[in-house]
């Protein structure tokens, strides 16, 4: 792993994991059930930003915060779409399905926007 992907994945980590707080515990927190480990929450952010960290340095060369928050917004949308498709059910609350890939998508494009911007800052 280079410096370039570890910078700017703990970036977008620290993005990341904020903006969840900030959404989840003041704008949402009806979403949560308030029981989720702060460690494990965060170790999820990190591990899913470095997936935009390495696709984005290493292969993509996303290199500015347009490029990343375009890209970041296509595969974060297809993620939560994904994520949610495995929980479909006849006792689904569509609302919340809805809303949730919405601020997924949101939350996804803003960190790996912030990636993209990291490593264009850097290299």
């Amino acid at each position: 792993m280079n410096k370039n992907v570890l910078i700017s994945g703990i970036a977008g980590t620290i993005v990341y994991y904020l903006l969840g707080w900030l959404v989840y515990r003041y704008l949402f927190p009806e979403m949560t059930t308030g029981e989720e480990s702060p460690l494990g929450i965060f170790l999820g952010c990190l591990f899913y930003m470095f997936i935009y960290a390495v696709i984005f340095v290493r292969w993509a060369h996303v290199t500015n915060f347009k490029a990343g928050f375009s890209a970041g917004l296509i595969l974060g949308l297809l993620y939560a779409l994904s994520w949610h498709s495995f929980s479909i059910s006849g006792d689904v609350d569509y609302v919340n399905v809805i809303k949730d890939i919405l601020i997924g998508s949101l939350m996804t494009s803003i960190g790996a926007g912030t990636i993209g911007y990291v490593h264009g800052k850097i290299s």
